[in-house]
């Protein structure tokens, strides 16, 4: 239940009180994560083909988010990246954006109206939660489907 600005207030904190640099990943950079990286074996769903192995969705959740790690991870050992909470990226949205970007490390659009959200959340039905599936909402949204996970650099 937390909102992208609310993010960049806590990672601007975060980063003072640990002297590390905390940020969110990229939308290309939380999609190779999710896929496997180099270990990925091509699943639709983080770390499997049955969303019912490794996401909390509509069919599953009992309306609310979950204990992470309660589902197998993909094949990067990390849990979670399809179902339970939609994450927030760094990038602004844009619909055609992977047309023009860059093959190799595209960072997103500089500016825009809403942020994009990767994964799916305990609220949507599995058709939402596959790894290639992006959702736009605005970076003032709050709710109780929307979360975070944080890379370090």
């Amino acid at each position: 239940g937390v909102s992208w600005n609310n993010v960049q207030d806590f990672i601007k904190k975060l980063n003072k009180k640990t002297g590390m640099k905390y940020r969110l990943p990229t939308e290309a950079e939380w999609e190779y994560a999710a896929r496997g990286g180099n270990k990925s074996k091509g699943y639709k769903f983080s770390g499997s083909n049955n969303i019912h192995d490794v996401a909390w969705h509509h069919n599953n959740s009992n309306r609310r988010p979950h204990e992470v790690g309660t589902k197998q991870p993909n094949e990067l050992g990390i849990y979670d990246m399809s179902g339970n909470v939609w994450e927030w990226c760094s990038d602004w949205y844009g619909s055609g954006y992977y047309s023009i970007s860059p093959d190799t490390n595209p960072q997103g659009l500089s500016s825009g109206d809403s942020r994009v959200n990767r994964g799916g959340s305990w609220i949507d039905y599995a058709t939402n939660c596959p790894s290639a599936n992006r959702m736009k909402t605005g970076p003032h949204y709050r709710g109780s489907n929307v979360g975070l996970r944080l890379v370090q650099d």
